[in-house]
């Protein structure tokens, strides 16, 4: 690329001269000079600028990526982020999700682990077809990974999954840490490099192209053997190389080190991207991402929110929002292809869907993360947002409260509705939008005020719900200290039938749920209830989240360990009502669970399976 130089229109000295580094940089604006002394008026002059913060994404090759500076995002909220505990998605959850992540700009979505049962190959398939064939912003089309043991059965069922996507890619892995080989997989060193290196080889054979290998747990695994197997399946063709800490064992300056040593002692190495899976049991998961990165790996593995396993994985949020505020200062210039406008919605929908939430002072997407109580905070916000404010709300999708003008009563319409949803960073139209707007008229008649609060939390209610299997209509409750609590309930059934059913129990909320088992007719476990005020005052919205097991429901087949584990379901609903907001959200669950149900019905799945 050529140098850009000005010179002074009078003297002809050069001003300016600055010659491009990197060639996905792109020339945007020009910078206008005016001297300031009247005899020169004439000599004002333009120099062209580049702007580092608008960069194009580099063209997709799976062991090389044209600019060194570019970073993968590859997202495995669909897989590792699913294993939380109550975690379970629909099929439609999953495709949602796919999309948005395929929205907010991520390169690689794991979108499953197709061998734990044949309900998430189905998922990771409709993923691949669908999300996988789509064009995104900027002619973005997202990589999409299943996740499969160092086994012929697991690869064939990775790859019968993901064969569909424009870009496929298989994800293979086995442990290399003396404490798992001894234990838990019972092989010598040379077996596990034996299995790893023919099974890489077999991803290849069968058409995969693009073959991502992990030595679970490295973080404790012996180097100089790192060194050696890496090798090894670099030779029978990975492409990746991704480096878990997967108990979330060291630390930042270790982790960076361990990248390094690989780069500096595989054979080969020049010839992958290597790549960061980092866990959160230590605190430390975006810290060692960020020490990797800057270490030399250029695929960073990260859930929306940090859910997974345990304490959970690094963050995408606090990783991309890093790279974003510090890339071009500290972090040696690394930047990522995702439109951080998408962040908000994204952890959203991944938190209603999941069923996980996000705490209050969660960095980036957490309630409190833009608040400013202190007097001392909030007189340097008023001076000046920058003074505790090292990142812009309106960056990763927020506005910021009142700056529209947009305030919303029982008279508001449609399109006032929308553009306040917007300004929140919510995107939504048509029949959402409807069912949205008359959730909103009903709650206006009766709340004088409607928070930003107020208008998420029935986003959530109205729009993150399942596929419709029963829906509510009515809740009629009797209760107090003189008598046993009565509740009567109406649902509607997929074929807008009516079912009406009354029942007794210990209080308002165990009669109503009683009355809709009688309707439903679906043994269930109620695992876990909780209820939190959306905002002050008597006239608060409640938001209930519920988790519920069916009797001899369908378990799968856990990606690390094995392990047979049986699947829960989360609802969530919201109303003014306490009791009603309990019912939407084991409704909710219930038309989670029982849309699962007809999903292995339709694929000739018993109840009760599991693939071992």
């Amino acid at each position: 690329m050529a140098s850009i130089t000005a010179n002074h229109p009078i003297s002809g000295n050069p001003l300016i001269s600055f010659r491009p580094k990197n060639p996905f940089l792109q020339t945007q604006t020009l910078f206008n000079f005016k001297p300031s002394n009247p005899k020169h008026s004439n000599s004002s002059f333009s120099i062209p600028i580049v702007r580092c913060s608008i960069r194009r994404r580099p063209e997709y090759t799976p062991n090389h990526i044209p600019d060194p500076n570019y970073v993968r995002i590859f997202d495995t909220t669909l897989r590792d982020g699913e294993q939380s505990p109550g975690a379970t998605m629909t099929t439609k959850e999953k495709l949602d999700v796919a999309r948005q992540l395929a929205k907010l700009g991520v390169d690689i979505i794991e979108a499953g682990f197709p061998a734990s049962s044949e309900a998430d190959l189905e998922a990771v398939k409709l993923i691949a077809k669908e999300v996988g064939n789509g064009v995104y912003e900027e002619g973005h089309v997202p990589v999409i990974c299943g996740l499969a043991r160092c086994n012929k059965r697991d690869i064939d069922k990775a790859w019968e999954a993901v064969k569909y996507a424009k870009k496929p890619r298989i994800h293979t892995f086995i442990a290399t840490s003396e404490i798992h080989m001894n234990y838990k997989l019972k092989m010598s060193r040379d077996e596990v490099v034996e299995k790893a290196r023919s099974m890489v080889a077999y991803a290849r054979s069968i058409g995969c192209e693009d073959v991502e290998f992990s030595p679970e747990d490295a973080g404790r695994s012996d180097p100089e053997f790192l060194y050696h197997i890496l090798g090894e399946v670099i030779k029978a063709g990975a492409t990746t190389l991704n480096i878990p800490d997967t108990v979330g064992y060291t630390v930042p300056e270790e982790f960076g080190q361990l990248i390094a040593k690989i780069k500096a002692n595989t054979p080969g190495v020049e010839d992958v991207i290597i790549s960061t899976h980092c866990q959160n049991d230590l605190g430390l998961s975006t810290a060692n991402t960020l020490a990797g990165a800057c270490a030399g790996a250029r695929q960073l593995e990260v859930t929306i929110n940090g859910i997974g396993e345990r304490a959970g994985n690094a963050s995408l949020e606090e990783v991309v929002m890093a790279l974003k505020c510090r890339g071009e200062q500290v972090l040696g210039g690394l930047y990522t292809g995702i439109n951080t406008q998408h962040i908000l919605m994204s952890s959203k929908m991944v938190e209603e869907y999941s069923g996980l939430q996000v705490q209050p002072h969660k960095a980036i997407v957490g309630a409190n993360a833009f608040a400013h109580e202190s007097g001392i905070h909030q007189d340097g916000m008023l001076k000046h947002k920058d003074t505790y404010e090292i990142i812009s709300p309106e960056d990763i999708g927020l506005n910021r409260a009142n700056e529209s003008g947009i305030v919303l009563g029982k008279l508001s319409g449609r399109h006032a509705l929308q553009a306040k949803m917007l300004e929140l960073g919510y995107e939504i139209e048509g029949k959402e939008l409807d069912d949205l707007f008359w959730r909103f008229k009903s709650v206006a008649e009766k709340k004088k005020k409607i928070t930003d609060d107020d208008l998420v939390a029935l986003m959530s209610d109205e729009v993150f719900q399942p596929q419709f299997v029963w829906q509510l209509q009515n809740v009629q409750v009797t209760c107090g200290s003189l008598g046993l609590s009565t509740a009567t309930v109406k649902l509607i059934d997929a074929d807008g039938q009516e079912h009406i059913s009354c029942s007794v129990g210990t209080g308002p909320v165990d009669a109503a749920y009683k009355a809709v088992d009688l309707i439903v007719k679906v043994p269930v476990t109620l695992l876990e209830y909780s209820m939190n005020a959306v905002t002050q005052g008597i006239d608060a919205i409640a938001s209930t989240r519920v988790l519920i097991r069916g009797e001899n429901g369908h378990t799968s087949t856990h990606a690390l360990t094995g392990e047979i584990v049986h699947r829960t379901f989360s609802g969530t609903g919201a109303d003014m009502d306490i009791v009603i907001s309990s019912v939407r959200a084991y409704v909710g669950a219930l038309n989670k669970m029982m849309s699962f149900r007809k999903l292995l019905a339709k694929n000739n799945i018993p109840e009760g399976s599991a693939v071992i």
